[in-house]
C-alpha cells in the first residue's frame, strides 16, 4: 500500500477553456471568460475550506498576446474587475495576494490595482493566491537570471537553493506546488512554474473552466492524498 499524503500546500491551477465553452453555448469569446473568472471564486473558497495554503491561478500567459485585441483588452478589464471584487475578500479573510508574472506590459490601471492588492495583504501569512497574469516560466526563469546579475551574483555561484529567491514566488513559505491542475481537456503544462512545479503531481480534466465546481477539487485533493505516491527521484 502506498504511503498517503497530507494536504497539499500548494495547488496551481490553469485556467482553460473559456472560449470553448463560449462556443459550444453559442456565446460570446468573452462571456465565456466572464463564466471562468465569475466560478473562480467558489473554487477559491472551496480550496480555502480544505486548508490549502497557496493557490496560485493562471489566467494570461506572455503567449496569449498573441490574441486579438478586443480579447485581450477584454480579459484585462476582466482582471480588474476580479481583483477590485476581491479585495474586500482577501483583507475580510487575511489572504495575501502575490502577482507573479510582468507589470511592464499590462494596462497601467491593472498594475495599480494588483500592487494596491499586493501591498495591503502583505503582512497576512495564512493563505496565499498566486495571480499569473502575463506569465511565462520560461520567462520568469530568465528574469530570475537578470535579478540574480542585478544583486552581483555570478552563474556559478547559483544553486538550486538561492535561485529561489529570484523567481516570482520568493519568500513564500511553499512556492513548490504539489499538485497542477489544467482544465479544458488539454495535456499540456504550457511552461507553469518549470522550475517550481519540477515534482507536481499532474491532474487534467476535460471540464471548461465554467464546468468545474468545488466537487472537483475534493476529487483532485482527495485522490492526491490517497491515491499519488511521491517519490521525488527516490526508490521505494
Amino acid at each position: 500500500m502506498s504511503k498517503k499524503n497530507g494536504i497539499p500546500h500548494h495547488i496551481a491551477i490553469i485556467l482553460d477553456g473559456n472560449r470553448r465553452w463560449a462556443r459550444e453555448n453559442k456565446l460570446e469569446v468573452l462571456k465565456g471568460h466572464r463564466a471562468g473568472a465569475d466560478n473562480v471564486e467558489s473554487l477559491l473558497d472551496q480550496l480555502n475550506k480544505r486548508g490549502i495554503h497557496t493557490v496560485t491561478l493562471w489566467a494570461f500567459s506572455t503567449e496569449n498576446w498573441k490574441r486579438d485585441s478586443a480579447q485581450v483588452n477584454g480579459l484585462m478589464a476582466l482582471f480588474e474587475e476580479f481583483i477590485e471584487r476581491y479585495h474586500d475578500r482577501a483583507m475580510r479573510d487575511k489572504i495575501r495576494v502575490v502577482h507573479i508574472g510582468r507589470k511592464d506590459r499590462i494596462p497601467g490601471s491593472l498594475a495599480e490595482k494588483l500592487t494596491k492588492i499586493e501591498v495591503d495583504t502583505e503582512e497576512f501569512t495564512e493563505r496565499i493566491i498566486n495571480m499569473a497574469i502575463d506569465y511565462g516560466g520560461r520567462d520568469e526563469v530568465l528574469r530570475g537570471f537578470a535579478r540574480a546579475e542585478e544583486a552581483g551574483v555570478e552563474a556559478k555561484d547559483l544553486t538550486e537553493e538561492n535561485f529561489n529567491q529570484y523567481l516570482d514566488t520568493t519568500d513564500q513559505p511553499y512556492p513548490e506546488p504539489d499538485v497542477i491542475v489544467r482544465t479544458g481537456g488539454a495535456m499540456r503544462m504550457s511552461g507553469l512554474m518549470i522550475w517550481q512545479g519540477a515534482y507536481a503531481e499532474y491532474f487534467f480534466t476535460e471540464k471548461r473552466l465554467p464546468e468545474l465546481r468545488p466537487e472537483d477539487m475534493d476529487e483532485i485533493i482527495d485522490t492526491y492524498m490517497n491515491g499519488r505516491e511521491r517519490r521525488f527521484g527516490g526508490g521505494k
